[in-house]
């Protein structure tokens, strides 16, 4: 409690600081790259779930109910019953993955999406310092200009808030610009078939009305081309989203290049591409994103050594005091070091001197000296007693 306590007390002054998380690489399903993921400390995680849940409970009713990754009550399975049950007739599928969705978050423009509909400024710069915090590889501290790391309690509800624009623009945009009549027409050979079959019903050609009866069973009751009906599904996993579409497949490459704009230029993910295109080969492609290219009149470069953190270890602080524990000196200061601590507990001692006291105390088997109770120690003179090698 007093940890929790001590955590409240920082919020309420502004004086909470969030650690750089640790990375580690996880392997992929199928696939031979590493995912990076980035394990908080157990104070960021705590106050990282405080705030999912303020965040979760203002935000998840208003998000698109096509939207299954990450949220209570949905999943994978309530995604594939969706698709099963409500994409029937579905022609084309457009698959699309948002490549490196969590490392490519603009801050600036994840800051402006939550700004539109929270106004607590305290609330909002601790996510942003969240979000700057950086993380640690190797014990080298390597800094977050965009992106929100994997492995989180808050990053998949950042990241749900952040493609919400995606959602919004393919329902209100996409759906109603592609939505049209009512139902489809019904297929003509199928229509003539059906015909053929009841003249020869009405002929009591029974036979011969069974054989085209199992003909039209193998064509569409409705016309697939039908130009006056098109249905267009969406559906979203976290950064993997689906569009189903019934036209023609020109019309879904146009849909493709949409959502593609989209994301490029109008969507919360803005990205500078550069493309090498190569004759009889697939054309090279880079991507830089989610890092502003707008020009900083007031940079200043730093060509300082990068910052590592390090947690420093008891004996390390120790030796950085630079002083001896037994007379205090602060000249050559070394270590004095045992095989084990039953080596202090030699019988037949009633007496113990006081370097003997003084790690028997600590439970430690090593001893910060200046050099010269150093030699003292394994001369014997001090009060007269040696371990012995």
């Amino acid at each position: 409690m007093s940890k929790i306590g001590a955590i409240i007390e920082a919020l309420r002054y502004e004086r909470y600081h969030w650690t750089p998380v640790r990375r580690i690489y996880i392997e992929k399903p199928n696939s031979t790259k590493l995912r990076p993921l980035g394990m908080p400390s157990w104070s960021a995680k705590l106050l990282q779930e405080v705030m999912r849940l303020l965040l979760s409970a203002y935000y998840e009713p208003q998000f698109s109910s096509a939207s299954h990754g990450f949220r209570p009550e949905r999943g994978c399975h309530t995604a594939l019953n969706e698709i099963y049950h409500a994409w029937i007739g579905t022609k084309w599928f457009v698959e699309g993955d948002i490549s490196q969705c969590f490392d490519s978050l603009d801050h600036k423009v994840m800051l402006s999406i939550l700004r539109e509909k929270i106004y607590d400024g305290r609330f909002l710069r601790l996510i942003e310092t969240l979000l700057q915090a950086g993380y640690l590889e190797e014990w080298q501290y390597h800094e977050t200009p965009s992106g929100s790391p994997q492995g989180g309690i808050l990053s998949p509800l950042l990241a749900n808030i952040y493609l919400d624009k995606l959602d919004q623009f393919v329902e209100t945009t996409l759906l109603p610009a592609c939505t049209r009549g009512d139902r489809r027409r019904v297929n003509p050979p199928y229509a003539y078939l059906s015909g053929c079959a009841a003249r020869l019903r009405k002929a009591e050609r029974w036979e011969e009305a069974h054989q085209v009866r199992r003909q039209m069973q193998q064509l569409p009751s409705l016309d697939p081309t039908d130009p006056g009906y098109r249905r267009i599904h969406y559906l979203r996993y976290a950064d993997d989203w689906l569009v189903g579409w019934n036209g023609s497949r020109e019309e879904a490459e146009e849909i493709k290049q949409r959502i593609g704009v989209f994301l490029r230029d109008d969507g919360p993910r803005k990205v500078l591409q550069v493309t090498v295109e190569r004759e009889g080969k697939k054309p090279l492609v880079a991507r830089w994103g989610g890092i502003s290219l707008a020009r900083n009149m007031k940079a200043v470069l730093d060509d300082s050594l990068p910052w590592t953190w390090s947690q420093r270890s008891e004996l390390e602080k120790r030796l950085l005091a630079d002083t001896c524990e037994l007379c205090g000196s602060h000249e050559a200061v070394e270590v004095h070091h045992i095989r084990a601590l039953k080596d202090l507990q030699r019988k037949g001692r009633e007496e113990k001197p006081k370097w003997v006291q003084v790690m028997a105390a600590r439970r430690r088997k090593t001893l910060i000296t200046c050099r010269k109770c150093h030699n003292d120690i394994h001369a014997g003179r001090v009060d007269g007693y040696r371990i012995k090698d």
